[in-house]
C-alpha cells in the first residue's frame, strides 16, 4: 500500500506544477500569476477541495504535459461561504480548452446550480483547442454547454478576466452577473491572429477587446482594475451584496450607521437652479450606510448611476441620474445599463431605489439609428416584471416618459415621494413654452417680460404639491428626512415575505 500511496503523491505534485516549473517561472517573470495563486487570492485560506486534479488530455502523448488539462476547479469558500471556482491554467496549451476541460467545467457549473453555490469564472485561455476540436466528431460534443445556456440566475456567476481571453471564457464572461477585467487584456470572439487570418483585418489586441473598448463602446464588463489582486477584490465585494443562490435573501450586513441620521447636507449638494450641475454621487454617500457603494458599468451609459449599497445593513440597488454627464438625460447605453441592473437586482433579491434628476431623453437621428424607442421600452418592461420593493425619490426634476422610466407612479413602486424642489411634466418649462407660446412670444412687445411670467406659471404646475394634492404621489418630504424615509419604506415593503422577488427576470438574457 505505502508504494501506492507514493505514487499517488507523486502524480498530485505533478498536478500542482500545472505546466511545469518553467512555465510558472515564465508567468511570474512577466507579473503574472498561475490559475492556483489567483484561487489562492480567491478563498478562505485552507478552504479550497479541488476536483479532477488527476485530469489530463484524452489526446494519446499528452498526457504527461496537461496537468488539469488547462483549468482547475474546486469548492471553496469566500468570506466563508462555500463557492465554485474555476481557474484557466495558462501554462498548459495556452489555457485553451480540451475535451476533458470542457467535461470538468460542465460538472463544475451543474454542481453550483444542484447545490446552491455561486460560481466563479478565474479566466485566461485561447478557447477551443484545435485538436479536440477538429471534425465532425471534434466539434459535435463541444458546443455551447446547456449549463451556461439555461443558468437562469439560479446562482450568481462572476467571472474576471485576468488574461487574453477568446471563445470559452468569453461565452463565460457575458453570461455573467458581473464581469471585471484586468487592464492591458483582450476579451473578444477571436485574437487579432485569427482575425486577420480570416478576414484580413489587422488589429491590436487592446484595440479589438480592451478595457475601453468595453466600458465605453460594448458594455460587456461592469469594472477593470490594474492589478489581478485589484479585481479579485472586485468580485468578493460584488459577491457580498448577492444572496448564495436564488432561494435565498442577500445577507445583512449591520453596522452602526443610525437609520434615523438626517442628511440636511443635501441642501447644499444639490444646486437650487435647474440647470446647475452636481454629483448625484454625493447625494447616494449622504443616503447610504457608512457612505459605501459598489458602482456597476461607471463609464457605460454614463448619465445614469447604478450601484449596489446597504441601508441598515440591508443589500440595495440605486438608479440614479448623474446630471453630471448629458444633464442626466438618457441614451441608447443608459436604458440597456437599466434594464440589465433592473434584471440583476429583481432576480436575486435586491430591493431597489430610484433617484430622479432627469430631463428627458436623449433623442437624436443617431439615437433612432440605436434603436432608442426599443430601448426604452425594454427599460419600462423589465422594470414592469420585477416584482422586489422598489421606493421612488424626485430629487430634482423628472419629465416626460422618462418619468416612467424611473419608476414614476404607476411603474410599481411601493412608495414615490418628491423633494419639495422638485419639477415634474410632460417637458421642460423652457422647451413647452417655446413650443406652446413660441408665435405669441414672436409678437409680443416684452417677450422677456412675457417669458418670465409664463416660466413662473409653468414652473407652479410642475411642482410636486399638485400632484400629492391629488395622490398622484404618496408624499413630499424634507430632503433632509430622506434616508430616514428610505429605512424606514424599505423595512415596510419587506414585512411580509422580506425581499423576495418572483424572479420574472431571471431568463431575461444577460446580454441584448
Amino acid at each position: 500500500m505505502e508504494s501506492y500511496v507514493e505514487d499517488l503523491k507523486n502524480r498530485r505534485l505533478r498536478a500542482e506544477r500545472m505546466g511545469g516549473l518553467h512555465k510558472i517561472d515564465a508567468l511570474h517573470a512577466v507579473g503574472k500569476k498561475t490559475a492556483r495563486e489567483r484561487i489562492a487570492l480567491l478563498v478562505d485560506e485552507g478552504s479550497f477541495l479541488e476536483f479532477g486534479k488527476l485530469n489530463t488530455s484524452e489526446i494519446p502523448g499528452h498526457e504527461e504535459k496537461s496537468s488539469g488539462d488547462g483549468v482547475i476547479c474546486g469548492v471553496g469558500r469566500v468570506d466563508g461561504r462555500p463557492v465554485v471556482v474555476q481557474a484557466g491554467d495558462k501554462t498548459v496549451f495556452a489555457g485553451t480548452e480540451g475535451a476533458v476541460h470542457i467535461r470538468k467545467t460542465k460538472a463544475a457549473h451543474a454542481y453550483a446550480l444542484k447545490r446552491g453555490l455561486p460560481l466563479v469564472n478565474l479566466s485566461e485561455g485561447g478557447g477551443l483547442r484545435m485538436p479536440d476540436g477538429m471534425g465532425s466528431d471534434g466539434i459535435s460534443d463541444k458546443l455551447f454547454p446547456q449549463e451556461m445556456l439555461t443558468h437562469h440566475r439560479e446562482v450568481p456567476m462572476v467571472t474576471a478576466i485576468l488574461g487574453d481571453s477568446f471563445g470559452g471564457p468569453t461565452w463565460l464572461a457575458v453570461s455573467s452577473d458581473f464581469v471585471t477585467q484586468l487592464n492591458g487584456t483582450c476579451m473578444g470572439v477571436a485574437g487579432p491572429r485569427m482575425l486577420e487570418i480570416a478576414t484580413g483585418e489587422k488589429i491590436e489586441e487592446e484595440q479589438l477587446g480592451g478595457v475601453e473598448v468595453h466600458h465605453h463602446y460594448t458594455g460587456q464588463i461592469d469594472q477593470s482594475a490594474e492589478t489581478e489582486e485589484e479585481c479579485i477584490a472586485q468580485l468578493k465585494v460584488f459577491l457580498s451584496f448577492l444572496p448564495s443562490h436564488s432561494e435565498e435573501e442577500p445577507p445583512l450586513s449591520l453596522n452602526d450607521d443610525s437609520v434615523e441620521r438626517r442628511v440636511d447636507q443635501l441642501l447644499s449638494v444639490v444646486p437650487e437652479k435647474r440647470n446647475r450641475a452636481y454629483n448625484m454621487k454625493k447625494v447616494i454617500a449622504a443616503l447610504v450606510d457608512n457612505g459605501n457603494f459598489f458602482e456597476i458599468k461607471p463609464e457605460f451609459g454614463p448619465a445614469l448611476l447604478t450601484v449596489l449599497t446597504r441601508i441598515e445593513g440591508r443589500s440595495v440597488g440605486i438608479i440614479a441620474n448623474q446630471p453630471m454627464k448629458y444633464a442626466g438625460a438618457a441614451g441608447v447605453q443608459e436604458c440597456e445599463k437599466a434594464t440589465d441592473f433592473i434584471c440583476l437586482c429583481d432576480s436575486f433579491h435586491i430591493p431597489l431605489i430610484f433617484l430622479h434628476d432627469i430631463p428627458g431623453f436623449r433623442v437624436s437621428s443617431e439615437a433612432e439609428k440605436g434603436k432608442i424607442p426599443t430601448k426604452i421600452m425594454m427599460w419600462n418592461q423589465a422594470l414592469a416584471q420585477s416584482t422586489v420593493p422598489k421606493v421612488s425619490v424626485v430629487i430634482r426634476k423628472s419629465v416626460g416618459a422618462a418619468y416612467g422610466n424611473m419608476c414614476g407612479p404607476t411603474m410599481g413602486a411601493d412608495f414615490v415621494i418628491a423633494w419639495p424642489s422638485a419639477e415634474i411634466n410632460f417637458t421642460g418649462p423652457e422647451v413647452g413654452i417655446n413650443v406652446v407660446y413660441g408665435r405669441e412670444l414672436m409678437l409680443s412687445e416684452n417677450p422677456k417680460e412675457d417669458r418670465e411670467k409664463l416660466l413662473e406659471k409653468w414652473s407652479f404646475d410642475s411642482s410636486p404639491y399638485k400632484a400629492a394634492a391629488k395622490h398622484l404621489i404618496d408624499d413630499v418630504i424634507e430632503p433632509g428626512e430622506t434616508r430616514q424615509f428610505l429605512a424606514k419604506t424599505l423595512e415596510l415593503a419587506c414585512y411580509k415575505k422580506g425581499s423576495i422577488s418572483e424572479r420574472k427576470l431571471a431568463n431575461w438574457p444577460t446580454g441584448f
